[in-house]
């Protein structure tokens, strides 16, 4: 049984007429008739009577209608639904992101759009470091990570698109004697403390301050770390010493904390797209084409 003679059983038991339906199917009346005996004949009943003046569903035949067009809508429905999957309209999307990203307009951008013109995909949101972004990636657990890599090396198999860049700052207690500045060069930081991450976690941060100050001419003595920027600020507020953090987390006010521009060359953060140098799926290619129309390149 194949589904044109489900299709022609059911144009016949709507039209109760042989004629009408072969014109409804565009085919000859008798090879219309041929197909509704052999559908008969597989299924061991009579579906239609005939007679030269009416055309009638038997029993049998009005229980078969009730699951041929049953089938029919579902053979429709699963159609539609592989299409939309092959246009990359459903599933499921999986998507890492560094913490400082929900503070940038980036992330909210891209998928307040995305949910609006893809509306029947589920998006999976993971925060993580960059460097468990690019393990994540790797193992097929996320499909695209929003990661921060500049000062990590991007590992084999992953491909990287920069689409912005975040100027660091400088985070100093109210109370310090350069909090009344706008701008510092960290040459003057010679004799500070540093609050910073651990250098076991997955950010490249910690890379680009070491490499940064010791360009300047020293190297950062680190007297607290945490793994949360706003946990690093809210030590600084206590006064247990100064940060360098990605400028987006300056919307993080904290009483006693102040952010300054770093004056030195290379005193930024990469921003940039991250996924597993492979084929990507529909779904993956539709995200990809939003984030390219939304993700403003850097300048």
């Amino acid at each position: 049984m194949e589904l044109r003679h489900l299709r022609y059983f059911v144009a016949v038991a709507e039209e109760l007429s042989f004629t009408r339906a072969a014109e409804r199917l565009h085919i000859g009346q008798p090879p219309l008739s041929m197909q509704i005996r052999d559908l008969e004949e597989e299924i061991g009943t009579r579906l239609f009577e005939r007679s030269k003046r009416r055309v009638a569903l038997t029993e049998a035949g009005l229980r078969f209608l009730e699951h041929a067009r049953e089938i029919l809508a579902r053979s429709q429905a699963a159609t539609d639904e592989a299409r939309r999957a092959g246009r990359g309209e459903v599933g499921e999307l999986r998507v890492g992101f560094t913490s400082s990203l929900p503070y940038t307009t980036t992330l909210a951008d891209v998928l307040y759009t995305y949910r609006r013109d893809f509306p029947q995909v589920g998006l999976s949101l993971r925060e993580m470091f960059t460097g468990d972004q690019f393990e994540a990636l790797l193992r097929g657990d996320i499909d695209v990570g929003f990661v921060r890599y500049r000062g990590l090396d991007v590992p084999p198999g992953i491909v990287t698109r920069e689409i912005g860049r975040d100027a660091l700052r400088l985070v100093v207690n109210s109370s310090h004697p350069l909090a009344v500045r706008t701008e510092v060069s960290l040459a003057e930081l010679r004799e500070e403390g540093f609050v910073a991450y651990p250098p076991d976690v997955g950010t490249g941060l910690p890379a680009i301050v070491g490499e940064l100050c010791r360009g300047a001419g020293f190297e950062p003595r680190i007297v607290q770390r945490a793994r949360e920027a706003t946990t690093q600020i809210g030590l600084v507020a206590s006064g247990l010493g100064v940060a360098v953090l990605p400028a987006p987390l300056e919307c993080v006010r904290l009483p006693r904390v102040r952010y300054l521009a770093i004056s030195d060359e290379g005193a930024y953060l990469s921003l940039a797209v991250a996924r597993a140098e492979r084929p990507p799926s529909p779904v993956l290619r539709t995200f990809l084409d939003v984030l390219v129309r939304i993700a403003a390149p850097p300048g």
